[in-house]
């Protein structure tokens, strides 16, 4: 059948209106994991029409690849929606309850989903997981990321990506410094660094608090391990017990390494000092290697953060995107055929390919020998490591990310109010747990 694309920049029906006007909420990412089956809103009676996909996507080159991928789309007549990312976290929910919602969203896996799930808000999505669906071949991983509680799929995820360290390789050897194996090691190429006029460490902390978590959740990860992590995101430990205090005592050891800009940086900015050699090493998702000049992403590099307490398993972080449904939407069937484009080995196979991304792809079936060594060493290091998280919000909720960016941005502008900052801490997340 024909079908017409548009692309818009911002809200042009009912369902985009909806975020008009409205204030943003505090930075921070959402998770998308689990859900139901149940219908609603529109009905989804409709198999042709129009179909929304409301995405988040807003760097150049991912957001043009993604552009080219749905003007290519041969189903039903698509409206691309790009919406700003801490817009779209804010309305997400919003736009999810609308009788008018969106056949299409794009988000994270993870488990915040599992309360929209509890609402009905989220469709059905499993049989693409099904015979030969374009998921039925994805890791068990994946698809149990991608299931509800009652055993039915509610997530398309279509790529993932690792956390580490980054550096220029070409920065280093003009140092003459060395990526460290050991945590000690760590600590003496910060203060090597430090002693050349070298910020050690960026990060981007302004518009984008949730960005401090990332530290938060590695020093966990091997100071305590992935089990505790976990636990400690789900409520079972105080945000003020002595295996915290351990962590943020670590967390206080590189507060002198960071760039003394970082609060005024966002995520995309703290890359810039890196750029420019003026700072040297930055703990973020692969997504960095789009805020680099294209001439120098071939000199990117990362290492994992190295282990601390040796009898912890080793873990990373490997958030995963992808799209879900509205189960208040007027196409169920529409949203299913796109999704099942959007999943597809070419579809990931041209859009990792267009936007410059470091992201992994999903589908087994896509030829990763052509991907830049960068990427080929992410694929070893997930391959290789004994547990995966995701990213704090993602393990727990975008409320209690709240709590932990008011918590760790004050805690890193006042390090020594350690004590009454976790105590405070622990009361909002119990506010949260309870609510």
């Amino acid at each position: 059948m024909s079908k017409r694309t548009t692309i818009s920049e911002r809200a042009l029906t009912r369902r985009e209106l909806i975020a008009g006007g409205m204030t943003l909420g505090a930075a921070s990412l959402l998770a998308a994991c689990v859900g139901t089956t149940t219908g609603g809103g529109g009905g989804g009676a409709a198999t042709t029409g129009a179909v929304t996909l409301q995405n988040s996507v807003q760097d150049a080159e991912p957001k043009a690849a993604l552009e080219a991928l749905v003007k290519a789309y041969q189903g039903d007549e698509v409206t691309l929606n790009s919406v700003a990312t801490e817009q779209f976290r804010a309305q997400l929910t919003n736009y999810l309850r609308s009788g008018d919602a969106p056949e299409v969203l794009s988000w994270y896996a993870g488990s915040v989903a599992r309360s929209y799930a509890d609402e009905g808000l989220l469709l059905d999505v499993s049989p693409l997981w099904q015979g030969d669906g374009v998921c039925a071949g994805y890791s068990d991983a994946l698809r149990g990321l991608s299931t509800d509680a009652a055993g039915k799929q509610i997530f398309v995820p279509t790529s993932y990506y690792w956390w580490s360290v980054f550096y220029k390789k070409s920065a280093f050897e003009k140092w003459g410094v060395e990526a460290p194996t050991s945590w000690d090691e760590f600590h003496a190429l910060c203060e090597n660094l430090s002693g050349q006029g070298i910020a050690p460490l960026t990060n981007g902390l302004s518009s984008t608090p949730w960005m401090a978590s990332g530290w938060f959740d590695y020093l966990n990860l091997r100071v305590n391990g992935a089990q505790y992590h976990r636990e400690l995101l789900a409520g079972e430990h105080a945000f003020n017990d002595p295996e915290v205090v351990a962590v943020m005592e670590e967390y206080k050891r590189l507060i002198p390494y960071f760039d003394k800009n970082a609060a005024s940086y966002t995520a995309q900015d703290a890359a810039t000092p890196v750029a420019q050699d003026k700072s040297a090493m930055y703990l973020v998702g692969a997504f960095v290697t789009s805020y680099f000049p294209e001439d120098q992403r071939d000199d990117l590099d990362f290492f994992s953060v190295p282990v601390i307490n040796d009898s912890v398993p080793i873990a990373e972080e490997a958030p995963t995107d992808g799209y879900f449904a509205a189960a208040n939407s007027d196409n169920h069937q529409g949203a299913l055929d796109l999704l099942s484009y959007l999943a597809s080995t070419q579809s990931q196979q041209q859009y990792i390919e267009q936007s410059g991304s470091a992201n992994l792809p999903t589908s087994p079936d896509v030829d990763t020998s052509g991907l830049s060594p960068l990427v080929q060493k992410g694929i070893e290091l997930l391959n290789n490591t004994e547990e995966i998280t995701q990213f704090f919000n993602r393990d727990s909720s975008d409320a209690l990310q709240a709590t932990a960016d008011t918590a760790l941005t004050k805690f890193l502008a006042v390090p020594d109010s350690m004590k009454s900052i976790l105590d405070e801490w622990q009361t909002a997340a119990e506010g949260v747990f309870a609510s």
